[in-house]
């Protein structure tokens, strides 16, 4: 990567009747927190300009025991499982993004509240997401509601775990944090492919080429002002799934993307180089155009488990090498003013149906539906905490007033799979584990989003949502 020089900078569906139960809100309102403020961060005067600082922390369990999410054990570890942090600081605003090799993470607010007490960043200033590959373990707890896997006590231990390491990279993240400039731009990978296919009389999971598939691959590059690079984060929508089946540990597609992207920029004189933070896009209803090619429970013999991991490596290798191109092209700026905010939404539950006997939803009559937002400047980088589809997203991209706008799965809370309405028409998988009634999700998510990055308020006050 070249240093840069410095640069100045879908209708909505018709809902179906519905009668809730009483407790329940026909239209339910917006949690959103009460203003918070933003210590300063250590060395950075009020209105400094953009500070950051990245950390990487191993994950990978010592002891593999109960933590599969799916039915049956991990046997091994193929490739290391990471956390990635990202402390970014405008002089005013303190934010976070924190990027997990897992398969999900559940309720994550007492890690959030956690990182508030003791490093000062609010807790709505906090993101935390999930690469979503299906060869790691999960960690928190299931909302209520949730369509999610559950776990054991050997999850909750893993999970104190994951939360102590989360909490010791941002420290270190912000302590070495340093003067920084910041761009966008964006790519495109065909490795994912929708896999919503209709096939012998019946729904069900495969490879439909001419299914809604969004190819677009984001890029966001944080450097120093010398130009060297300190994080790239890549978003983009595709299940970490191609070696799912094999039983060892993995980060999968996400993994081996990261991978190559930091292995291309490893720069021991600048510490160990840049770091790569992958998070999922909408991936709801997106597969890895190559994958393991068996059905989940039969064991891959030697010969097709290795061209599963060879597939792993080429398909990363191609978002990787996309990401660095990209990157290289990417104009960035240190005038760059932060903003963070969350608001949950209390949506009206949908039972699971033909859902893993993993899954767990308890008999809560509404489910939170939490919303993040981390603006830098022209860019907002929005979180939904469950696996968004393509058209959803496509809708708030058409909506939001800011062209740059990304979406992240999988933030603060994996809640099930959130489909737009039209797709309640078809027993699709997506809509088979949406936890949220239809004509609820899609609406809540684009038009929260969207008020989120105008800066307007909830409709009405509310509590904090935290």
């Amino acid at each position: 990567m070249h240093q840069k020089s410095p640069a100045t900078p879908e209708p909505s569906h018709q809902k179906s009747p519905a009668t809730p139960e009483p407790s329940h809100q026909e239209n339910p309102a917006p949690l959103e927190p009460s203003p918070s403020t933003t210590a300063t961060p250590p060395g950075a005067p009020p209105g400094a300009g953009l500070r950051v600082g990245v950390a990487k922390a191993d994950i990978t369990p010592v002891d593999l025991t109960g933590l599969h999410p799916m039915p049956g054990d991990f046997t091994g570890v193929h490739d290391p499982l990471f956390l990635r942090a990202l402390h970014l600081s405008d002089g005013d605003t303190e934010a976070a993004l924190v990027s997990l090799d897992l398969i999900e993470a559940g309720d994550v607010t007492p890690l959030r509240e956690r990182i508030e007490r003791e490093l000062g960043i609010p807790a709505d200033h906090v993101v935390v997401t999930a690469t979503h590959t299906h060869n790691a373990p999960r960690i928190a707890d299931v909302s209520p509601g949730a369509l999610a896997h559950a776990g054991g006590p050997e999850s909750f231990a893993y999970t104190e775990v994951v939360y102590d390491r989360i909490v010791t990279a941002l420290r270190r993240a912000r302590d070495t944090a340093r003067p920084a400039r910041f761009g966008a731009g964006t790519g495109t990978a065909d490795v994912n492919v929708n896999r919503e296919l209709h096939r012998d009389g019946h729904w069900t999971l495969g490879h439909n080429p001419d299914g809604p598939s969004d190819k677009t691959l984001w890029v966001l590059r944080f450097e120093d002002l010398d130009g060297a690079p300190i994080a790239l984060v890549v978003n983009y929508a595709v299940h970490s799934t191609v070696v799912f089946g094999t039983s060892e540990v993995s980060g999968d597609l996400a993994g081996a993307a990261c991978r190559h992207i930091e292995d291309v920029l490893h720069d021991e004189r600048a510490g160990g180089g840049a770091v790569a933070l992958w998070t999922p896009g909408p991936l709801g209803d997106q597969a890895p155009r190559i994958d393991l090619g068996v059905p989940f429970g039969t064991v891959p013999d030697e010969r097709r488990t290795a061209r599963a991991y060879a597939a792993m490596e080429a398909q990363g290798l191609i978002v990787g090498a996309e990401a660095l191109r990209v990157a290289d092209g990417i104009r960035t700026s240190a005038d760059v003013r932060l903003d963070a905010r969350q608001r949950t939404v209390l949506c009206p539950v949908k039972p699971g149906r033909d859902v893993m006997e993993t899954m767990r939803q308890d008999g809560s009559g509404t489910v939170p539906l939490r919303l993040s937002l981390i603006r830098l400047g022209d860019v907002a980088v929005t979180g939904v905490s469950g696996e968004v589809v393509t058209e959803i997203c496509r809708r708030l991209r058409d909506r939001s007033p800011l062209a740059r706008t990304l979406l992240v799965s999988l933030a603060n809370d994996r809640i099930g799979y959130l489909a737009d309405d039209a797709r309640f028409d078809r027993p699709v998988h997506s809509v088979n584990g949406c936890p949220v009634r239809r004509g609820y999700a899609e609406d809540a998510i684009v038009d929260n989003l969207v008020d989120m990055i105008t800066g307007r308020p909830a409709p009405r006050p509310a509590e904090d949502a935290r």
